[in-house]
């Protein structure tokens, strides 16, 4: 099972910023991109569940994205991550390797998603100037789609436990990842 949250900063900026004094940022959420080269170990999931808790594990993922405009022109970045400090495994000594791989098809969906919210970027031309409502609607979009097809893959695979849909879920998933290669980070 995986836990939706999408983070959206909208930097509309047009003009440069006066310069400023620098300032100590607000830290920021330890997270993992998704990577080929980086599946998901258990080591990764570094939170704990709580006793109402009934699922053997929850990967948190986010499609965090980035946009602005300078100089009029727009501007976006789009990552898929994982978030370790919200995410658990009720017990890692007895999690099963096929347990790990529905996690990580989480987080695949997650890049999934986030290659197809860089595609409508790169094929929608974005207005600096009336960056709203269309941007909104089309994050807005994006989150939904994603947030139903978690829900699908869930609930299709039993959250794992029906291994022919897992492997069917993971077939699907990795031609449509193929697919969009050209929107990978």
């Amino acid at each position: 099972m995986t836990f939706f949250s999408f983070l959206l900063l909208l930097l509309s900026q047009t003009q440069p910023a006066p310069a400023q004094t620098p300032t100590q940022a607000a830290p920021t959420k330890e997270s993992i991109p998704w990577s080929t080269q980086r599946p998901l170990t258990w080591s990764d999931f570094k939170s704990k569940p709580t006793p109402a808790d009934r699922l053997a594990a929850l990967t948190s993922g986010n499609i965090d994205v980035q946009v602005g405009c300078t100089d009029f022109v727009f501007s976006s970045s789009v990552k898929a991550v994982f978030l370790p400090k919200e995410s658990w495994v009720r017990d890692a000594s007895k999690a099963s390797p096929e347990l790990l791989r529905h996690e990580q098809l989480h987080f695949d969906i997650t890049e999934l998603h986030a290659r197809m919210l860089r595609q409508k970027l790169t094929l929608v031309k974005l207005n600096c100037q009336h960056l709203n409502p269309a941007f909104s609607n089309l994050t807005k979009a994006a989150f939904s789609a994603w947030q139903r097809e978690e829900a699908r893959y869930d609930q299709e695979t039993n959250h794992g436990l029906n291994a022919e849909k897992q492997k069917f879920w993971e077939a699907q998933v990795q031609v449509r990842l193929a697919q969009l290669v050209a929107f990978a980070q």
